[in-house]
């Protein structure tokens, strides 16, 4: 029996409360929680058949269990399927999002996802909420993390590669899963950067940036999609029909499971537009079919589907019929799930204790891992410094040089820090010379802070001795090394959900820090460890070298060893632009043109800052988008087009630049293309990427790259409402710019006519 005909039968046995009973998703309480928990449960909602999933098991054991109990528990034997957060691996972690987009690498990112299903669909997972695809342009929102960054078209790549790895091309293969694009929409865009907080944008913005990956996502495939905390232009994201029922399942054709996200539904009711049972009518009609946690589904839609719901005094009225309707189709798209995944004909076909045994952190997937750290590691400022010279004598400093805890980053909610490799062990296993390790200063010195830091299980570690005695001992162990390799940055949960900060500089005892060992003389390399972009101009002007490895995950001690070491070069490029300072944030590439725009220096009367420095650009802060060094020096020359006149709707205007390395040592550089249109019916961005390549290359080597720009590439979408918005292109030109990042470029126009 085909998935219709089979789904469109059972729904035929079924009463309108096992129906409503699919729709609820409640936690299996093994993992660290994010909200009100709600009710806790479970056996008695699967013992009623009023549970369609669950989310964060951690055993296969576990998941055997409560599937057990469901099938037991419905008339129908209807099983469940099981989520769990997978955002940067499930046992074996791998750098955040932010890290890996800068890799700029699609194979990369398909076999990072690869694995990530490989290791939870050993553990009984079916449905995991990844990748997260939200762009991101203000550093402040700790949410940045969990992100690929603030450009779409490099976040649209990284969506499409994710979602290929995690689902694979076979849906009942024992190690795929089903990915979940989030969160829809505009998450990234929070004012203030306050996570949960609020966006209000143009419909150009709205569609054309921060939907784009989801664009991109459901045309790779995507099987779910979850709904956004904020609201979006005064519209709660899980009640809003006219981007999820309108653009999401319309213009952008998604045709799978909606979710909510932790309460998302009941938080209606907070976001002032009523009632709990409100809030159910309100996000069921907009187009979710699974309710997080809240149960208001469970609890309100039966009487909902017979009375319809009437609320005079806001002019809401939504009849019975509506609602009934709105339950059948969500229950079929929850049902279809199960079957796809095989579900009906074996619940228990993910669960293999054996496979999970010898799948999790296997010899090929730390290989794997490690691997993708030098990929995503960023090199800011290198004079001379890196790679350390063999048998040098290192002193590694630094609260989180030899910490375990602070390892793995934000949200990774199945790894296991005892699995991880600290960079003491990792670099004294690959440096000949002696290393010698001392904290030096506490990561933070406010108590409030670290306890707030401490959210899940301690990190911070505020140490007994005075600040001023682990400085001297750092001073000292500097003076006596050949180079001081300095570890800083943020406490794992300085990053990620809830982690909003209004100030993204190093905190103070890490700066002080800094200051001693700079007046020591011995060179400083800065190995950074963050979840988002930091303001570190001072820093950056102490240090002779800058590695920026983000969180690295399980292979962290390895993988920057072999940066550290020159057995690996630093490859990855920067998917945000870091400010000079907290107050330049938001700061992304994709600026637009002001009518009194910077010209090179600060003029009064025209866009900047006053107290900013004339070597900071306003809008492209101290590090650009796509910037990073490598361990060897590469020539761009200008790039080259094939026409420079170009005519016609299926013209393809092809671009040539040739890069050489220059230096003595194998590298890699990501060659990107920027256009910019500087006459068209709206103000448009300054430039915005529309193609990248990364390329090793030896001594000497030299490559020409070619990229291909098509019509589409070069329209943009505008419109008054989202029932008329519409992609156009203006003919005339557009300039083409090529380079190793957003800043360093080299540019040539061509007119297009159609």
């Amino acid at each position: 029996m085909d998935e219709t005909s089979f789904v469109s039968a059972l729904m035929g046995r079924m009463t309108l409360a096992e129906k409503i009973g699919q729709f609820n998703l409640l936690s299996a309480g093994e993992g660290p929680e994010t909200g009100s928990a709600g009710v806790r449960n479970i056996r008695s909602r699967l013992e009623a058949g009023q549970l369609g999933a669950i989310f964060g098991t951690k055993s296969v054991r576990s998941v055997r269990a409560w599937q057990e109990l469901a099938l037991s528990g419905s008339r129908h034997a209807i099983p469940l399927f099981f989520a769990e957060d997978v955002i940067h691996g499930h046992r074996t972690i791998f750098p955040l999002p932010i890290a890996l987009a800068g890799a700029f690498d699609p194979a990369l990112w398909r076999d990072v996802a690869r694995v990530s299903a490989r290791e939870a669909a050993a553990e009984g997972i079916n449905h995991v909420y990844a990748p997260m695809v939200d762009v991101a342009r203000d550093a402040r929102w700790g949410r940045v993390a969990e992100s690929p960054g603030e450009d779409p078209f490099l976040a649209a790549r990284y969506a499409e590669a994710m979602v290929a790895g995690l689902e694979g091309t076979d849906p009942l293969a024992p190690d795929t899963v089903v990915a979940c694009l989030k969160h829809f929409l505009a998450y990234g865009a929070a004012v203030g950067g306050r996570d949960y907080d609020n966006a209000s944008l143009g419909l150009e913005e709205l569609i054309g940036v921060y939907a784009e990956p989801f664009r991109a996502g459901v045309a790779a495939g995507a099987g779910s999609v979850m709904a956004s905390f904020n609201a979006v232009n005064k519209r709660p994201m899980h009640a809003h029909r006219a981007l999820i029922r309108g653009w999401l399942r319309g213009d952008a054709g998604f045709a799978g499971l909606m979710v909510a996200d932790y309460t998302g539904i009941a938080e209606i009711s907070a976001h002032g537009l009523g009632d709990r049972a409100t809030a159910a009518a309100l996000a069921l009609i907009a187009g979710i079919d699974m309710d997080m946690i809240g149960e208001d589904y469970v609890t309100h839609l039966p009487r909902l589907a017979e009375e319809g719901l009437a609320r005079p005094e806001s002019g809401l009225a939504i009849e019975a019929g509506e609602i009934v309707a709105a339950i059948e189709e969500a229950c079929a798209r929850v049902l279809a799930l199960k079957y796809r995944l095989g579900l009906f004909d074996d619940p228990f076909r993910y669960c293999d204790e054996a496979r999970a045994a010898r799948t999790a952190l296997s010899a090929d997937h730390r290989a794997l891992a490690r691997r993708s750290i030098a990929e995503s590691t960023v090199l800011l400022k290198n004079e001379g410094a890196l790679p350390l010279a063999p048998g040098a004598c290192v002193a590694l400093i630094g609260a989180m040089a030899d910490d375990r805890t602070n390892l793995l980053g934000t949200w990774a909610v199945s790894g296991d820090p005892a699995q991880a490799v600290t960079l003491r062990e990792g670099l004294v296993a690959l440096h000949g010379g002696e290393v010698c390790c001392v904290k030096g200063a506490d990561l933070v010195d406010d108590t409030v802070l670290a306890g707030r830091l401490n959210v899940h299980g301690q990190t911070v570690f505020l140490d007994e001795r005075p600040a001023e005695a682990m400085i001297a001992e750092a001073v000292a162990a500097a003076r006596s090394a050949d180079v001081a390799v300095v570890v800083v940055g943020e406490a794992k949960e300085y990053s990620g959900e809830s982690s909003s900060r209004t100030e993204i500089g190093l905190p103070a005892p890490q700066r002080r820090l800094l200051e001693a060992l700079a007046e020591t003389g011995t060179p400083l390399v800065l190995v950074v460890k963050t979840g988002r972009p930091l303001a570190l101009a001072e820093e950056v002007a102490l240090a002779d070298a800058v590695l920026l490895v983000w969180f690295a995950g399980t292979e962290a001690g390895n993988g920057i060893a072999d940066v550290l070491t020159g057995v690996a070069d630093p490859a990855g490029r920067l998917a945000m632009s870091f400010p000079a300072r907290t107050g330049q944030v938001p700061v992304f590439h994709a600026a637009e043109p002001t009518g009194r725009p910077y010209s090179g220096r600060f003029e009064k009367f025209k866009t900047g800052y006053l107290d900013l420095p004339d070597t900071v650009p306003p809008a492209t802060g101290l590090f650009p988008f796509g910037f990073g060094l490598s361990y060897t020096r590469f020539a761009y020359a200008a790039p080259r087009v094939d026409e420079t006149a170009l005519s016609g709707a299926d013209a393809r205007a092809v671009v040539r630049v040739s890069v050489q390395n220059v230096g003595a040592r194998r590298g890699t550089t990501v060659a990107q293309l920027y256009v910019r249109d500087p006459v068209a019916r709206i103000t448009r961005p300054m430039r915005e990427l529309k193609g990248f390549e990364k390329v090793v290359l030896e001594p000497g080597e030299c490559r020409e790259i070619v990229f291909t720009l098509t019509l589409s590439d070069l329209a943009y979408v505008m419109g008054d409402s989202l029932e008329t918005l519409e992609r156009v292109a203006d003919p005339g030109t557009f300039v083409l710019a090529t380079g190793p990042d957003a800043r360093a470029l080299q540019s040539v126009e061509i007119t297009w006519q159609f």
